[in-house]
């Protein structure tokens, strides 16, 4: 069984190749790409049924036993993000290909999405410092690709900042790598665990607040989020999709992984507290302050990403599980608000909300969907969303953490607002006219044969692009479900939730899966 836990690295990973071989063929290179994801969200299914019933795994790649080797582990936390990415991730290309703007990207895009894929399975599954890092350079490195596919200036330079930001932060990153295995002499983050607490008090806060740094550039906490409203508004959208619903929370994993694990508290942390309000309330001020649809769901990312900092600061099993059931709500709610825009911008030319209005008339099926998914974002019962929320400000109060309680329901309140925002401008009221087409010209001599030829040719575009269409809504209504179904299936996936946030707090358990103590 512990073979499952190599498949959703090596599959991607593989396939990336053979994609990258069958370059001359989109129609090849489309069905590796599903039928990889396919697998890897089957592998994934698989691992944390497994991981449910028999407690955390672990997998030393190579036979090397830890610490020396490479370090694979599952535990319930990452399982559930496996499992999430993955069905996310195969949405949304189901969406591109839907989409077809792929095929401008041609042979670039599917190889660079397997593995953008392969590098966020590995984050999620490694069990050791240094691979981490390579696992996110992975992830980045696809990511820097992506970001400026078929851009021009505008794309290329927010992508710039997006490479140069991240550069930074992996720099870091790999500082603090350095600066744990001089102090400790190994980089394995059971055995770090440890001898992490061995160090003395200030070594130990210096490597822990290096990480959150270093973690914070990527999951985009205040004050390292100035890159993000910036940077995915102008990538496809297929690509911003999958960088708002997975990126930064591939960030924010590793932020309450490494956290847990190496700055454990006896109580709520202030300075967790603090950045975790700073956050919500920047993101969603910024939010308040946007009338491009890309630009206002971009804000809400970093908003959103304080109510996970903030279960994670009340360092206890309630608000850690909050903060995990926060987190799996998130990806496919974020990245369904994205793919809205995208069947909005590719039916109207335009995101702007001062040029839209009652689309939801023209496309009811569109705005039910952009409906369903707001107000899980909001947190409006009985929706996924609103399961998280109470969840944290129930796991606030018992700590007696006034503040950020008032401080999220606050923002909650102002992001409903937002929501509503959008709502009004583009959904509701009165439907703007499309631009009729340019009738051909008949008193040309040659009127005749060139009207039967544009004809031809704007049926054939015509019913290629309701085919299209019908394609991404199909796709964005899969994930709709997928948010739907974590709503319906709350209590589960919350008893889910609660146990990981057990294993999180149990370092012993970690410790003993991975060094077979």
């Amino acid at each position: 069984m512990r073979v499952i836990m190599v498949l959703p690295i090596a599959l991607p990973l593989i396939a990336a190749a053979l994609s990258l071989i069958a370059h001359r063929h989109m129609t090849v290179q489309r069905g590796i790409g599903l039928a990889t994801l396919a697998a890897t969200t089957v592998a994934s299914a698989v691992l944390l049924i497994d991981v449910e019933r028999n407690g955390i795994t672990s997998v030393q790649v190579g036979g090397w036993p830890a610490p020396a080797g490479i370090t694979l582990v599952a535990d319930l936390f990452a399982a559930m993000m496996l499992l999430v990415s993955s069905i996310t991730l195969l949405i949304v290309l189901v969406y591109a290909i839907a989409q077809r703007r792929t095929d401008e990207f041609a042979p670039t895009f599917h190889p660079v999405y397997l593995v953008l894929a392969a590098g966020v399975a590995m984050s999620f599954l490694s069990g050791d410092l240094f691979n981490l890092f390579v696992a996110f350079e992975v992830t980045l490195t696809a990511s820097y690709v992506l970001i400026t596919l078929g851009g021009g200036r505008a794309q290329i330079r927010s992508g710039m900042s997006y490479v140069v930001l991240n550069l930074l932060a992996s720099t870091i990153f790999l500082s603090a790598c350095g600066l744990a295995y001089a102090a400790t002499g190994t980089v394995n983050m059971a055995q770090l665990s440890v001898r992490m607490a061995e160090l003395p008090g200030g070594v130990r806060e210096a490597i822990a607040l290096t990480l959150l740094v270093a973690f914070g550039v990527k999951a985009a906490i205040f004050p390292l989020f100035n890159w993000l409203p910036d940077s995915y508004p102008t990538a496809p959208t297929p690509v911003s999709a999958v960088f708002a619903g997975l990126l930064t929370k591939v960030g924010v994993y590793a932020i309450i992984r490494t956290q847990t694990l190496f700055a454990p508290s006896d109580g709520a942390s202030t300075l967790l507290l603090v950045i975790a309000a700073l956050t919500m309330v920047t993101g969603v001020l910024g939010a308040m302050a946007q009338d491009d649809i890309k630009r206002l769901l971009s804000f809400h990312i970093v908003s959103q990403i304080g109510y996970m900092i903030m279960g994670l600061a009340l360092f206890s099993v309630a608000g850690l599980a909050a903060a995990v059931f926060y987190v799996i709500h998130q990806i496919p709610v974020k990245t369904c608000l994205f793919l809205v825009d995208g069947i909005v911008e590719t039916d109207t030319g335009t995101s702007s909300l001062n040029r839209l209005s009652g689309y939801a008339r023209r496309a009811p099926v569109v705005g039910a969907l952009f409906l369903a998914a707001a107000l899980s974002l909001a947190g409006i019962p009985p929706l996924s969303g609103f399961v998280g929320k109470f969840a944290l400000v129930e796991a606030g109060l018992a700590q007696g953490q006034w503040w950020i309680v008032a401080v999220s329901l606050v923002v909650s309140l102002i992001t409903l607002y937002s929501m509503t925002k959008v709502w009004n401008g583009a959904f509701w009221g009165a439907p703007t006219s499309p631009a009729s087409p340019e009738r051909p010209d008949a008193s040309a001599p040659t009127a005749g044969v060139q009207t039967a030829t544009a004809t031809a040719i704007a049926t054939a575009e015509r019913v290629r692009m309701v085919n299209a269409r019908r394609g991404m809504v199909g796709a964005t209504a899969a994930l709709v479900c997928v948010t739907l179904s974590i709503a319906l299936f709350a209590r589960p996936i919350y008893d889910l939730a609660s146990r990981s946030a057990e294993q999180l707090l149990d370092r012993d358990t970690y410790i003993t899966a991975v060094l077979d103590r």
